[in-house]
C-alpha cells in the first residue's frame, strides 16, 4: 500500500490499523525468547492502539525510513512519547499534540521518562525533539487532518528582543509581567516558582540594587542565580514596602500567578518587542523554559 495512501485516506478499521506497524520490515514485535521480534510489542503495540487514522499516519512515518535501524529509532521515540502524552491527555487527539512535543522533552531533561525515571542526557533529549518535528511535519503534510505545529522556542535575536520588551513593560509600570518574563527567561523557573517568590528571595549587595534571587529547584533545593541588569531594578521597585513573606509577583486585584497569566505576560512582552502577534502567541511559557533549561545544563528550577 503506497504511503501516501495509508497516510491519506483516514479510514483504517481497528482490525487494519492493529496490524499497520507490525508489518513493516524491521519492526516485528519481540513477544517472547527466540520468536524472532525486532523491537518490543509494548512499543509496536502503543502505536497500533491509536485512533485508526493517527495509526495509519504513524505507520507511513515509520515505513519512509528505509533503514530498519532508523525506523526502529522513530518507533522507541514515537512510543516513549505517546506513553507520556497520555499520561498527561489521556483522551487527547495524538496529531493535535505537536505543541506538546517542547514539554516532553523538558520532563525527559529533568523529571525522567518511565520505565526508569532517570533524566536524560541534553544530546539524547535534543534528537529525541528532532524525530518528534519530523513526525508532526509528516502528519501536516499527509494526515487525514493538520495538527496543531510544533511551535518553535525564540532565537537569540527574538531573545534579545524580548529583553527589550521585558524593559518596555518595565517602564509602562508593569512591574510583575516584567519580572516574571525576565526570571522565566533568564533562569528557567517554572510558573509554580515565580509563584512562590516573595521579597526574601530577593538578596541585595549593600544599599544597592538587588543581584541574586534564590528559586527552588526540583530537588526542593536553593539555587541562586545571579540577576541580569536589566531586571535589578524593576525587581527593587516591585520589592518596595512589601512585606517580606508576601507573594512577590502578583497580577491585577492580588491575583495569584499562573500559567494563563504568565503566558498572557510573555505574549505582552513579545508584542512590545515588535514580533508579531501570530509568533508572540506561539512563545509558550513551557516552550521558552525548555529552552533555558537546556542552555542551563539541565538545572531547573520548579516548585
Amino acid at each position: 500500500m503506497a504511503e501516501d495512501t495509508v497516510a491519506s485516506r483516514g479510514a483504517f478499521t481497528g482490525q487494519e490499523a492493529r496490524g499497520l506497524v507490525s508489518r513493516i520490515e524491521g519492526l516485528r514485535p519481540r513477544r517472547g525468547p527466540g520468536d524472532g521480534g525486532e523491537v518490543p510489542a509494548a512499543d509496536v503495540d502503543v502505536v497500533e492502539g491509536l485512533a485508526p487514522a493517527a495509526a495509519g499516519v504513524a505507520a507511513a512515518w515509520l515505513r519512509e525510513r528505509p533503514s530498519p535501524a532508523l525506523r526502529r529509532t522513530r518507533l522507541r521515540v514515537l512510543a516513549s512519547y505517546l506513553r507520556w502524552l497520555r499520561g498527561q491527555d489521556p483522551g487527547g487527539d495524538v496529531l493535535g499534540a505537536g505543541s506538546q512535543v517542547d514539554a516532553y522533552c523538558l520532563a525527559a531533561l529533568t523529571a525522567g521518562l518511565a520505565p526508569s525515571g532517570r533524566p536524560l542526557a541534553r544530546a539524547t533529549v535534543i534528537r529525541r525533539r528532532a524525530v518528534l518535528a519530523s513526525f508532526y511535519a509528516f502528519a501536516g503534510r499527509h494526515g487525514p487532518a493538520l495538527p496543531a505545529p510544533v511551535a518553535h522556542p525564540p532565537t537569540p535575536a527574538e531573545r534579545r528582543l524580548l529583553r527589550g520588551g521585558v524593559a518596555l513593560l518595565a517602564e509602562e509600570g508593569r512591574l510583575a509581567e516584567a519580572v516574571a518574563v525576565g526570571l522565566l527567561e533568564s533562569t528557567g523557573a517554572s510558573v509554580d516558582a515565580l509563584a512562590r517568590l516573595t521579597p526574601c528571595d530577593v538578596h541585595l549587595v549593600g544599599a544597592g540594587d538587588p543581584v541574586l534571587i534564590t528559586l527552588h529547584d526540583g530537588r526542593g533545593d536553593i539555587v541562586a542565580f545571579p540577576l541580569a541588569p536589566y531586571l535589578r531594578r524593576p525587581l527593587r521597585r516591585l520589592c518596595g514596602d512589601r512585606p517580606a513573606d508576601h507573594p512577590l509577583l502578583t497580577g491585577e486585584a492580588g491575583r495569584r500567578v499562573d500559567l494563563a497569566w504568565t503566558r498572557a505576560a510573555l505574549t505582552d512582552a513579545a508584542l512590545a518587542a515588535g514580533l508579531s502577534r501570530t509568533r508572540a502567541e506561539s512563545l509558550h511559557p513551557h516552550l521558552l523554559r525548555a529552552l533555558t533549561v537546556t542552555e542551563l545544563g539541565g538545572s531547573p528550577v520548579q516548585a
